[in-house]
Order: structure tokens, then sequence, then C-alpha cells
């Protein structure tokens, strides 16, 4: 059993909240930040407090003083702002925490637990439907959160977003609305085989319904999607391209303006799987020019249980709803119904509305710290994370080398010789506290590509830092030791993990 320690409890850690931010803020010297933001110690945004973009008041908790009076200490991102993310400072198994599971899911910083916990607390009702004080102000805040959401990935239209329950859902209401409508016997859908299983099969679907066809990129000897075998298989067959922006496997990004330049020129849409990039770099949909994009709230700091679709105006307004009910009508006979415009088109029934709300309190809290920051950030820890792995004996790093002209993302898929992954993940749990993943992580099609059946994986945020990596890294050896160890005297292994 996983023993936990300084984790206040719920209805403690709310007391922490209880007073706007003191004006007595410490300034600190913040490595890739901008100076002039302020930062304060006290954990103090609650009720209708928030914080305001642009905004010199204070909304997190991160600042390191040395112990000297006077004597400020620069920390990195990962340093300041840990203070903000209650659930890091536990311990697990004896150990102390090390979460390495991000491009799972991302933790979420005390800002976001109590913009969820302030709308059932003091303004819980159903949106759209109501002319009462709750109801406004909910859907005041639950359209302000689809408002932020446009503008931190920089949509024309606040109305081009459209809330689903996760990635996974926007995918399938493009499938299902745009696709069935859109493709016919001898269309092409072109993929890489580097796709989540989210990407795959709502178009296996489709495409068993229509009679249309999915190619595959496969990879080059670097493991990255090959792009002039891409070219190639574009054609005027292409009816909508289906691509990740960034590999959550292979730590790759794939050059998302051009493919969509080549795909336009044929006649053919994008879809732009943006799980693992949103969260983690400037995302410009007007640069991108793709046609759809989708991303989750889990994975960029906001809870569970919402995501987006982000679609072209032009495109969405053409679409047919997804899914029929509440909201999503215009007018109900007997006979026949007329649907809303979008979004609310392809949003039937009641949403996710306290989740959604949550979700703008995240998008604040990064455009606060600064995506660009934030992608420069993760860039030095993927490099260290990278060559620190890449240094053990008999590790096998999937996806391509870093240089000056290949940035991976902060996130690496692994396997050690000898070892099955799972029992890696299990002992680096059970023995050292550290949180990594093991499997095929949504992406079989892609392991059997590679000749395994599974791998791990530790990947990273911005909370993390390169202490994190030295203690994965020093886990990881002391892992692999304690294997080498079974196989050699299997009696004393037994020992050693009892002690």
């Amino acid at each position: 059993m996983a023993a936990l320690s300084h984790y206040p409890s719920f209805s403690r850690r709310l007391s922490l909240f209880s007073s706007p931010p003191s004006s007595h803020c410490i300034q600190t010297v913040l490595v890739n930040l901008d100076p002039s933001r302020l930062w304060t110690q006290n954990r103090s945004y609650r009720g209708s407090w928030a914080p305001r973009l642009g905004s010199r008041r204070c909304f997190c908790s991160a600042v390191a003083k040395q112990e000297e009076a006077g004597v400020v200490r620069v920390d990195s991102i990962g340093d300041i702002v840990r203070p903000d993310f209650p659930i890091l400072h536990q311990e697990v198994n004896g150990s102390k925490l090390v979460y390495l599971d991000s491009a799972a899911t991302s933790q979420k910083p005390s800002l976001v637990l109590e913009k969820l916990y302030g709308y059932y607390e003091n303004y819980n009702s159903n949106v759209h439907r109501g002319i009462h004080y709750l109801s406004a102000k909910a859907t005041d805040e639950y359209e302000l959160a689809r408002k932020k959401v446009a503008n931190f990935i920089n949509a024309e239209d606040r109305r081009e977003i459209v809330f689903t329950k996760n990635a996974t859902e926007a995918i399938n209401l493009v499938a299902n609305s745009w696709g069935l409508s859109n493709l016919a016997p001898g269309d092409e859908v072109l993929l890489t085989v580097a796709e989540h299983h989210s990407s795959i099969v709502p178009w296996q679907l489709v495409a068993k319904t229509t009679g249309a066809c999915l190619k595959f990129v496969r990879l080059t000897e670097e493991e990255i999607p090959d792009i002039g075998e891409f070219k190639s298989l574009l054609s005027k067959k292409t009816k909508i391209v289906i691509i990740h922006h960034v590999s959550n496997v292979l730590g790759s990004t794939l050059p998302v303006e051009e493919i969509v330049r080549w795909s336009h020129a044929v006649g053919a849409k994008v879809l732009v799987d943006a799980c693992q990039s949103v969260p983690h770099m400037v995302v410009n949909v007007q640069s991108l020019d793709a046609d759809f994009l989708v991303a989750s709230s889990h994975k960029m700091c906001g809870p569970t249980g919402v995501g987006f679709l982000y679609g072209k105006d032009e495109l969405l307004s053409t679409m047919p709803p997804f899914l029929g009910g509440g909201e999503m009508i215009a007018d109900v006979f007997l006979d026949h119904s007329t649907f809303a415009e979008p979004p609310s088109r392809f949003e039937a029934g009641t949403p996710a509305i306290g989740e959604a709300i949550a979700l703008g309190a995240a998008v604040d809290y990064l455009s606060y710290i600064g995506m660009q920051k934030i992608s420069e950030y993760e860039k030095e820890l993927a490099s260290h994370l990278y060559h620190s792995l890449h240094s053990i004996p008999g590790v096998r790093i999937y996806g391509p080398a870093p240089s000056d002209t290949v940035h991976r993302a902060a996130l690496c898929s692994f396997n050690v010789e000898g070892i099955h992954a799972t029992d890696i993940a299990t002992i680096l749990d059970q023995q050292h506290g550290v949180a990594i993943r093991s499997g095929h992580h949504c992406a079989q099609p892609l392991h059997r590509y590679l000749g395994i059946n599974a791998s791990a994986r530790a990947s990273l945020y911005f909370y993390n830092t390169k202490q994190d990596i030295d203690d994965f890294i020093e886990a990881l050896k002391d892992t692999i030791s304690f294997f080498q160890l079974l196989e050699r005297t299997p009696e004393k292994a037994h020992e050693v993990s009892s002690e």
C-alpha cells in the first residue's frame, strides 16, 4: 500500500485558499520567466477571485529563498511551480513520489482544483437553460472557458471550439459527422503507423461503412514518420489526413504546417491530434491552417472528462450532428427536427460544466507561465532525460536521437535488454516511488512495427526537474541491478527485495 505523507485532507487543503493573494509577494529571479511577474508562497485564490491575464496579482505559490537573509536562489520553472501541485508532495511505498507519467495524464495545480470546487460550491447550475442567477453565472463561466481555449490556440472565433468529453470523442465526432458525409468507395484516409488508437479505430469503422480505405506512412531508419513516403502516398484520392503533432511514443514532432499545405494542394482535409503538443508548446491553429485539431484537458493541467475539437467555421457549419438530444436543436417537431448552429450542434445534453470551467483555469495558469517558456524549459529536460537514459548499458530508446535540428518531446519510450517493461515499472514504483508507464501506450500498430510488444515510458511536464530525472535514472540502475542479481541468484534477490 502506498504511504501518503505531506498531503493535507481535502477540507484542510481548502482552508489554504481563504483569501485573495497578499500584496507582500516576494520577488525572485526566475530562469526563463518574466521577472516582472510576482509569485507568492501563500496559496490564496478562492471563490470569486481568479487571476487576470496581464495582472501583477500573484497566483502561484512558488518562491524559493535561501536561508541567508536577503539572498534569493535562482530556480528552474519546475522548482518554482511544484508547490502549486499538492499531489507531488507525498511519499509512495516509503519513497518520495517522482511522477514521470504526464503523457498519460498531467497533475493539476491547486488553482484548477479550486476552480472546479468553486463551481459546485458557489454556482452549480445547468447552462444555457435558465434565467436565474446561478444559471447565468454558470453559462458565463462556461462560455468564458470556450473563449479562453480559443485564444490559447489562436482560433479565429470561439464558436470554432466544441467541448467534448475528451480528444477521442472529438475524433469520433469528425469521423462520424464529416467522414460519413464525405467519404465514398475508393476514397483514401492517410495516417502514419505511429498514430494513437483513437486516431485509427474511428476511421476504420467509417471506412468499413463508406468503402474508403486507410493508407499508412511507415517510419524512417531514424524512427520518425517518413515524410517522403507521405508525399508519395498523397493523391487526389486522399480526402483527409489524420496525423499526430507530437508522438506519444517516439517523442518526434511532425512538420504540420508543411503537411497541411501539401494536403490542401490535393484537396484533402487535415485533422491534427494535438494531445501531446497543446500542453507543451505554442500551438497556433491559424498558422497551422489545419481543418480540425483535437486536445484533452487532462493532459494540460485540467480535469478529466472534457476535451475540445477545433474546427474551421466553414466546415463545422456544413457538418450534421454527431449526437441527438437537448441543446443541439433549434426546433423539434414530431416528424423532424432542425439543429442549432455550431458549437451547440455538437454539444448534445448537459456538458461537463465544472470541468470545462476548470479547463479555462488551466489555460489561465499555463498562459501566465507562458507556453514558449514551458517549451524551452522542457527542451532542457528532454535532452537531459534522453542522454541520461542513453548512458545506461542495455537501454534501447525509441524515436529519433536529439540534435541541433531534431528536438524531442520530453518523453522517452524505452526497453532494457532482457527485462520486461512492466517488470521495470513495477519495481520502480514499489521500491523507489517512481511512476512511469508500461505497455503499448495505445499504439499497438507502432509497437508491432518496431518489433516489440511493450515499452516503458518516462514522460515529463514543466513541474518536473532535472533532479526528478536523476532520481529516476538512479532508481532504474538499481532496478536493472536487481533483475541481474535475480537472474544470477534468485534467493539473494528475494532477500534484497524484502529489505
